[in-house]
């Protein structure tokens, strides 16, 4: 994979799969745990979520894998943050939205009224600062969304924001639930500083809570349960659930346990799984933000063969895209680029690849090169949202094969297989990319010279008209965007060396009575709206 939090999906993924496996807190493998679930009323009622744990820390500044995000978003409030499904429109959080100056550097924020953290406290801007020099300098996974951003705090309610250049995807950087605003004078009384090595507050985190949110941490076991209690003195519009219990089961269990009334919510069945749930349950079936893309390394030092760019056009025309959606499920897609389908600035599905063998095989004449043999390099031991990628790299060799190369498999577990992608070694290379925020820029570390570039060998220099467009999208006005983000991928399409494969499904499946059932690629699902 991967995304920054793409990484820790992948090395998290394996582990929760051997966890839950082994009973975690779901009871053995095969059995229903014992904890059941109470209904929803306004009064209270206890909501039973499953999912298979990728988890590794209650502190926000630390955290950022995906059940961390789901637990804690109810838990820490952002700045600003999205509703339900939709990942373009920021929506006022703690703190309204912000006034914008022209240069598009200098954001400023006011506070709302009443806002205060669990214990009370009222939040003023000293909080905000706090909390973001506090990321910024344990230096965690979540800290490189605050990279060139000075946070400032002019009197208790405002917020400034000023950024080293214009950027258009803040609202959804300060969006992520790793960014959550915390209670400065409690975590700084628990031993929270600004410092990695000097910072003693990250076990605190799981005892109780330091956010304004909905809820309280009650019980944080990263291998087994999350226990989350209202907060009845929050500021703002009481959720329905008096309890949430969260619980790390794996997806068979998951099936067995919503079916049987053991459970509310389910959020890791694969798509078949979710087809024979009953009438008294109800699925939401979407692409899942992922994208798994095939890497064809663009470096003659590792390989005069992938360098080559005729034979990186007879690998992009020789895929059967269509046959690897029916592969991965139904409610998977095939994206137009590297940009998401739900994203701002994604191509249209009539613009992505399509399979051409004869296309492939011309180029392939055309480049030279005489019965090509490459390896792929992919995690072998990886199920991920129900998709093994040994299925998709076996699919891949047989489609290759047609067009007339042999690709050796390389099959490695994936602490391995991810060293060798990190280090831009692979011929080819197959990965998965989370998002780490909700925005097209992420994405833009595909380009020559760039993260993800770099690591398929595409370096700095290495189509300058790509770069062109890529400085252009990442500054670009909201009015044209879309446009500048869709030619970029249009020209990554035609000569990249990255091949975008499929977004996989996203099942959220829960109890018929049970709504909003919204998918949001963070946080899974907003436990604090369901009822």
């Amino acid at each position: 994979m991967v995304g920054r939090r793409g990484l820790a999906v992948l090395g998290l993924g394996v582990v929760a799969a051997l966890t839950a496996a082994c009973g975690g807190g779901g009871g053995a493998a095969g059995t229903a745990p014992t904890s059941g679930g109470t209904g929803g009323a306004a009064g209270g009622g206890t909501l039973v979520v499953d999912t298979s744990f990728q988890l590794k820390t209650a502190d926000p500044a630390r955290q950022f894998e995906p059940t961390a995000q789901t637990v804690l978003y109810p838990v820490y409030e952002t700045l600003v943050t999205y509703k339900g499904a939709d990942v373009k429109t920021a929506v006022p959080g703690v703190a309204e939205l912000p006034k914008i100056d022209e240069s598009f550097k200098k954001f400023t924020f006011t506070l709302r009224d009443g806002v205060k953290f669990s214990d009370g406290t009222p939040m003023t801007a000293k909080d905000v600062v706090y909390t973001f020099e506090r990321i910024a300098g344990l230096k965690g996974n979540p800290s490189f969304l605050l990279d060139g951003i000075k946070t400032e705090a002019p009197d208790d309610k405002t917020v400034v924001l000023t950024t080293e250049k214009p950027d258009s995807a803040l609202m959804a950087k300060l969006s992520n639930p790793a960014l959550g605003i915390e209670n400065s004078a409690a975590v700084e009384k628990m031993g929270g500083t600004k410092d990695a090595e000097s910072d003693k507050a990250e076990p605190e985190f799981a005892k109780a809570s330091y956010g304004s949110g909905p809820y309280k941490i009650t019980k944080f076991d990263a291998a087994s349960e999350v226990v989350l209690e209202r907060n009845d003195g929050y500021w703002g519009t009481k959720p329905v659930y008096s309890k949430i219990v969260v619980r790390n089961v794996q997806a068979n269990v998951q099936q067995l346990n919503l079916t049987q009334g053991g459970s509310q919510l389910a959020l890791d069945l694969r798509p078949d799984q979710a087809t024979s749930l009953g009438e008294n349950v109800t699925v939401n079936k979407t692409a899942a933000a992922d994208i798994a893309f095939l890497l064809v390394n663009d470096d003659p030092a590792v390989s005069s063969t992938t360098s080559n760019k005729d034979f990186q056009e007879a690998v992009r025309y020789g895929v059967d895209y269509a046959g690897l959606l029916n592969l991965v499920g139904e409610g998977a897609v095939q994206p137009g680029g590297v940009v998401p389908s739900m994203f701002s600035g994604a191509l249209a599905p009539a613009d992505a690849v399509k399979r051409d063998v004869a296309r492939a095989k011309a180029a392939l004449a055309k480049s030279g090169i005489s019965s090509p043999s490459v390896k792929l390099n992919y995690a072998s031991d990886l199920t991920y949202k129900g998709v093994g990628m040994a299925d998709i790299a076996a699919r891949l060799q047989q489609n290759l094969k047609e067009v007339g190369i042999d690709v050796q498999l390389d099959g490695k577990p994936v602490t391995t297989a991810l060293d060798s992608y990190r280090a831009g070694k692979d011929e080819l290379s197959l990965q998965w990319w989370g998002p780490d925020y909700n925005h097209p820029n992420d994405y833009l570390l595909f380009t020559p010279g760039q993260m993800v570039g770099l690591r398929a060998g595409w370096k700095e220099n290495a189509a300058p008209e790509i770069t062109e467009l890529a400085d252009k999208a990442e500054t670009a006005a909201d009015a044209t965007r879309d446009a500048d983000f869709q030619a970029l991928q249009k020209a990554m399409n035609a000569e990249g060396p990255f091949i975008p494969l499929f977004q996989p499904s996203a099942v959220v499946a829960g109890a018929k009575q049970l709504g909003p059932l919204d998918y949001n690629p963070l946080w899974t699902v907003d436990l604090t709206t369901l009822r």
